[in-house]
């Protein structure tokens, strides 16, 4: 490829964040009227190239050149008056305001120095007609649907001369017709000559609509490749950075018999992110979940768990059905969840230890039945114990710890609460050696002691070590089960891969 073919190219692009090299020399290249895919785990570098691309970030190193020249966006208004406009998930616009307030925002027609209402309403109609859209664009934004949200965020990208327009994981919220429709349209814009960096989780939306593909790993460039001449599972391999090849097994339960008896049982259980499916759960078995970031395992924990409301199925817990409302009545049938985001949505950062470890006991007490402190500190004493917690005093405050031991007091509260299922989402994401190894100890030991685990994780290996039965998801269904003798990280890696 010359270089005149290129609209955007980045060049040893460098971004150090303390103690963790976001991204480390990584080029991309987009050609003009290219469809051109961005794909990684998390944590691979993607979000990070994108926000140095667009000046939320001011990257460390490297060079980043728009039309042959060097640019240097200092912020995303910066970035937009280069022609670099970008398209999130959750859509970037104002929802107070109207559909043509929103199009022209900044940017308004004026007349004798005030805004041209009339004029700005018959422009941003005629804008939107272009992209098959007959909107009343007087109306509030908050009146149509986030596909509709997410063709109006592109069509001002593509108004104010953009050159490249970057889609952050547009498809996450749509439907299979609104799929197809926005595809429509970014097919029309690459045949306008924009280049179009799309960023997504869905492979199969990948070899729909794609010309390249890119692929970051840990921040590091793991190489561009053509569409047409990557297979799927290679695709896979490159991302998880796996090939498709035998593992040791370990010694495991020969079929669901050999476990004990059914804790929990999904029977068609879907909600608006997962597609019904079924799955069952025994006491002292390790379910595991395997897929790609966005394949529908968080979505999964999460309906189970009713921090998202189930739409379809049913939930059998020890054969009783459950219609969970909200979480504490998921607390009060003795689940309990370890979300994927631990500083987020797991701990209380400003918090003692020891709060943080009696939480769900105390809420499933009561708040009128108070543990007393000495019984508080019992408890806390006992897991920071048991579970090689390291910290001086249990009354420092949770968001000193290390990530390891933020998990591990996460798994203390809810096993102080004697949970009967307990599901684990991505336990060992972003720990050190030694606490991931301690964190698999445990794991086996609680299906030792009869409790049901359901654990979603990313790490193939894992998997392969713990669970008695691995559950594939793919673009938010379940696509294969693996039991027994047969769970292997090829077998698990071609489900994935679709194979």
């Amino acid at each position: 490829m010359s270089q005149k073919d290129a609209v955007l190219s980045l060049r040893g692009l460098v971004k150090t964040f303390p103690g963790v090299k976001a991204l480390d020399h990584v080029d991309f290249t987009l050609r003009r009227g290219e469809i051109h895919a961005l794909l990684g785990e998390n944590g691979a570098g993607k979000s990070t190239l994108i926000k140095v691309l667009t000046g939320v970030y001011s990257r460390d190193g490297g060079e980043i050149n728009l039309n042959g020249e060097g640019i240097y966006p200092a912020n995303t208004g910066d970035a937009q008056a280069l022609g670099i406009s970008t398209v999130y998930q959750e859509v970037n616009l104002l929802p107070n305001l109207s559909v043509a307030q929103n199009l022209y925002l900044g940017r308004e027609p004026k007349r004798f120095g005030l805004i041209d209402w009339r004029r700005m309403n018959r422009e941003a109609r005629a804008l939107l007609l272009e992209y098959k859209l007959d909107l009343d664009v007087s109306a509030p934004l908050t009146d149509y649907s986030v596909a509709i949200q997410q063709l109006i965020a592109i069509a001002r990208g593509v108004s104010m001369s953009a050159k490249v327009l970057i889609l952050d994981e547009p498809t996450a919220s749509l439907d299979a017709d609104e799929v197809r429709f926005l595809f429509e349209i970014m097919r029309t814009l690459k045949a306008q000559g924009i280049g179009i960096v799309f960023v997504t989780h869905f492979l199969d939306q990948v070899y729909a609509v794609c010309d390249r593909i890119t692929i970051l790993r840990n921040g590091a460039l793991v190489g561009e490749y053509d569409a047409a001449g990557l297979t799927q599972d290679k695709l896979v391999s490159h991302m998880l950075g796996k090939e498709l090849q035998k593992t040791v097994q370990q010694e495991r339960l020969a079929d669901e018999d050999s476990a004990g008896e059914v804790l929990l049982q999904l029977e068609q259980f879907g909600g608006e992110h997962l597609q019904p499916l079924d799955l069952s759960v025994r006491t002292g078995q390790v379910v595991g979940l395997a897929g790609l970031l966005g394949s529908g395992r968080t979505e999964l924990c999460r309906l189970v768990f009713a921090v998202d409301s189930a739409s379809a199925g049913r939930l059998l817990l020890a054969g009783q059905s459950k219609t969970f409302k909200h979480t504490r009545q998921a607390v009060m049938a003795d689940m309990g969840l370890c979300p994927e985001d631990r500083k987020r949505d797991g701990i209380f950062g400003p918090m003692s230890i020891r709060e943080n470890i009696i939480m769900v006991l105390q809420n499933k007490r009561g708040w009128w039945r108070y543990i007393p402190l000495k019984k508080q500190r019992e408890l806390a004493e006992h897991y920071v114990q048991a579970l090689n917690i390291a910290t001086s005093d249990i009354e420092k405050p949770i968001n000193q710890l290390s990530g390891g031991n933020q998990q591990k007091v996460i798994l203390a509260r809810w096993l102080a609460s004697q949970p009967k299922l307990l599901l684990l989402d991505e336990p060992t994401r972003g720990i050190d050696v030694g606490a991931h190894a301690e964190i698999i100890q445990l794991i086996r030991k609680l299906c030792e002691q009869g409790l049901g685990l359901l654990v979603a994780s990313s790490e193939l290996d894992e998997l392969v070590e713990f669970a008695d039965k691995v559950v594939v998801l793919r673009e938010r269904r379940k696509v294969a089960q693996v039991t027994g003798a047969d769970i292997s990280q090829q077998t698990i890696m071609q489900a994935i891969a679709g194979q």
